[in-house]
């Protein structure tokens, strides 16, 4: 496979219309790197375990995004782990206990399926960074998604109308709000969720959603959030390292005076997101969303907000 064509598969969403689609261009992109189709791979200067893929002539000696070598899998590991991380997902709802082996895989398999893509839309031109950013978005908000649906419980995109009452309990009118995720069980709305590959400009959003949506209808409905990581490139050859987009001062500002969320998941977990005691309660690793919270979701009691307009998690990222 050349770059030109992993390129092009990365960019063609409908591609990825299942977990095994992402799983195929997962294989793909690690076959491709064990290929010695990288020009270089370079370390991050302030943090090792950080790594960057350079491209060869055919996409301008490009950099690709860090990648996190301890969640990257090579590509003699993956399909082991793929195997482990197709039993955590049957595992989640039937009942037995998801192993170690499995949450980690659960971790690392997303991560890697993800990054494969990123990796592949950094080779894109420079000048169609917005279109690798958009692209790489949506395809990160569908395998959420779909891998929720695996797990055997309705997931879609949509808009839903929050009634405004008067003080008497009259519906006055609706909001209108769009979401990236909403978990439903025979049709009730359970958990609203917004999935993104990093935080960045976006943290203020997933607080305020679930204040207003708490105070218009009285109600405790869980709002979560699941980011890919929170790190970027920074600096210049060769002294290429990597910078944190994470606002924790934020986070801990609407979390103690706004209101905190019902869980906030990451594949790649910053050191003081570990350390330090606030956040560590709030923030967990990706497969406690699926192992622990995802099941609570469904149990909890509907929501009463209206769904005005959804769509199955394919169709909600299309063009």
């Amino acid at each position: 496979m050349k770059t030109r064509d992993l390129r092009e598969w990365a960019v063609d969403k409908p591609r990825f219309g299942s977990v095994d689609d992402y799983i195929a261009f997962g294989r793909a992109f690690l076959d491709f790197r064990a290929g010695g189709n990288f020009q270089a791979e370079l370390i991050a200067r302030n943090d090792h375990k950080y790594q960057f893929l350079q491209y060869r002539d055919d996409a301008g000696y490009q950099l690709t995004r860090p990648i996190n070598a301890e969640l990257m899998y090579s590509a003699n590991a993956f399909d082991d782990a793929v195997a482990l991380f197709r039993d955590a997902l049957d595992s989640i709802l039937n009942g037995s206990e998801t192993t170690t082996a499995g949450r980690e895989a659960l971790n690392r398999v997303i991560y890697t399926c993800q990054q494969s893509i990123g990796a592949a839309l950094d080779a894109l031109p420079a000048r169609q960074s917005n279109t690798a950013r958009k692209v790489n978005g949506d395809l990160f908000e569908r395998f959420i998604g779909l891998l929720i649906l695996d797990c055997g419980v309705d997931c879609k995109s949509g808009v839903i109308s929050v009634p405004v009452k008067d003080e008497v309990g009259t519906t006055l009118f609706g909001m209108n709000y769009q979401h990236d995720l909403m978990v439903e069980v025979n049709g009730d709305l359970k958990a609203i969720g917004s999935v993104k590959t990093s935080s960045k400009d976006r943290l203020d959003k997933v607080f305020i959603d679930k204040f207003l949506y708490g105070r218009l209808t009285g109600t405790d409905l869980p709002h979560f959030a699941i980011f890919l990581h929170d790190v970027q490139r920074a600096g210049k050859e060769p002294n290429y390292g990597v910078s944190r987009t994470f606002l924790p001062g934020h986070f801990k500002g609407y979390t103690v005076k706004l209101n905190p969320l019902d869980g906030v998941y990451y594949c790649d977990l910053l050191p003081n997101m570990k350390t330090d005691a606030l956040l560590a309660r709030h923030i967990s690793r990706i497969d406690n969303f699926f192992v622990e919270d995802l099941p609570a979701f469904v149990a909890a009691p509907a929501a009463v907000a209206e769904v005005v307009q959804e769509d199955d998690i394919v169709e909600a990222t299309e063009d």
